[in-house]
């Protein structure tokens, strides 16, 4: 199974400059600057089929073929807020390997004509800032950065900026409200940031997984990467963050296709001792729950939307039988809850409201029209002004799709049955 991200990495320490490149690191850029226009890059990776790793799964190439090439002062931002619960691949990338993200930053800049890029990296990821800072350094020193890179006329200057945090920073135009100081509250849309965007310039944000394949995608061509998937319509390896109640929780590089048992089974040891599959969120915390019946279901992006859910950020977060889905989701509608900037109504007042009905619920206080008033929010959360709310009915979705029995089971017994007699309900713990 052919390694791309994870090719580099190093037991328990980073890579070093001189290692990476002798293992083949900045050959990409070299042969891009040399050899390829910003046009050819940009159909390369168009051709690769390569899709946004941070959630949204939208195609690489065809997001930077919309930045209009007769506007000068373009920016480039890598995304690595990294909030999502259960997710946590881009932090180890940042600390096994900082010099993929490098070069793969200096080849979307050099395709987008974009000369000043930003890393916005959360403030709790100090490791990954340093080793990210560390790398520029070096990259620079070296002549892969900074003025008239390797004599070729292109120049790039890359800054790391540690943001204060919220989950609202990864939603692309909150983090570019954050990184020129303001308030990081999302902008509407239109203009799109690839005509107006940081600084009112046209702008690109991509995560962290997306560019860090770029130097691969550049150096190996658009065939081999997709070639890599285990199913035609796929392209490429995923990074997936396995947690929960399996043996081995990791974070693992695996093609695109994989199925989720081949993900539990093979590569996590199985679920841990005297546990049963029950359901899973497949991509981050933001995502409806799948369940045994999706036990052979490929891990793509088409394939999981088809089946109800979405892969997101590829963060598996899984559930044994002992699990009360209703308590799962609740715990899940707080974190959203708390992180809502406030800036729009059906946010501000409805996820509040989704939190009140679910603690009914599990302390024993649900009514069955409860049920269905989590059905309408559905639809009533989905005219919240940027993602964050939709996202955050995910889970409930998922509850109300394949954990209605138990809903009402919670109901019918007023009380939570995973929890019996429990004083208090939730409030007790």
């Amino acid at each position: 199974m052919e390694q791309v991200l994870f090719r580099h990495n190093r037991p328990g320490r980073c890579v070093t400059f001189g290692e990476y490149r002798d293992e083949g690191g900045f050959e990409a850029l070299r042969k891009a600057l040399a050899g390829m226009s910003p046009v050819d890059v940009q159909q390369t990776v168009i051709d690769s089929g390569l899709r946004g790793r941070g959630g949204a799964g939208f195609p690489t190439g065809k997001k930077w073929s919309f930045v209009p090439r007769d506007l000068a002062g373009r920016y480039l931002i890598c995304n690595c807020d990294e909030m999502e619960p259960g997710t946590y691949k881009d932090r180890l990338l940042l600390e096994a390997n900082p010099y993929s993200l490098v070069e793969g930053m200096a080849l979307a800049a050099y395709s987008l004509g974009v000369n000043h890029a930003f890393v916005f990296i959360r403030r709790g990821y100090e490791q990954g800032a340093g080793n990210l800072r560390r790398a520029i350094a070096e990259a620079a020193a070296a002549g892969l950065l900074g003025e008239n890179i390797l004599g070729s006329g292109f120049s790039l200057h890359l800054d790391v900026h540690q943001s204060a945090g919220r989950y609202i920073c990864g939603e692309e135009t909150a983090l570019m409200n954050a990184l020129e100081g303001k308030r990081a509250n999302p902008r509407s849309k239109p203009p799109f940031p690839a005509v107006k965007g940081l600084w009112g310039r046209p702008t690109v944000v991509n995560n962290v997984e997306t560019l860090a394949n770029i130097p691969y995608i550049v150096a190996n061509g658009a065939a081999w990467f997709k070639g890599l998937a285990k199913i035609p319509e796929a392209s490429g390896t995923k990074l997936f963050c396995v947690s929960g109640h399996v043996r081995n929780p990791a974070c693992l590089e695996l093609p695109l296709g994989t199925t989720l048992g081949e993900v539990i089974d093979n590569h996590c040891g199985g679920m841990r001792a005297e546990s049963s599959f029950k359901a899973c969120l497949p991509g981050g915390a933001s995502t409806p729950y799948l369940t045994r019946d999706h036990w052979n279901l490929a891990l793509d992006f088409d394939t999981v939307a088809r089946a109800g859910s979405r892969l997101g950020t590829g963060g598996i977060v899984v559930f044994d039988q002992t699990t009360c889905m209703v308590a799962a989701t609740l715990n899940l509608g707080r974190f959203y809850s708390r992180e809502s900037c406030g800036w729009c109504t059906p946010c501000r007042e409805g996820l509040p409201y989704v939190v009140h009905l679910l603690e009914s619920i599990e302390n024993g206080e649900g009514l069955d029209e409860h049920i269905e008033i989590l059905a309408e929010h559905l639809n009533y959360l989905n005219y919240a002004f940027c993602p964050l709310a939709p996202g955050a009915m995910g889970p409930v979705e998922g509850l109300l799709k394949h954990f209605k029995e138990e809903l009402q089971e919670h109901i019918i017994k007023k009380q939570c049955p995973f929890r019996p007699n429990r004083p208090g309900g939730v409030h007790g713990n």
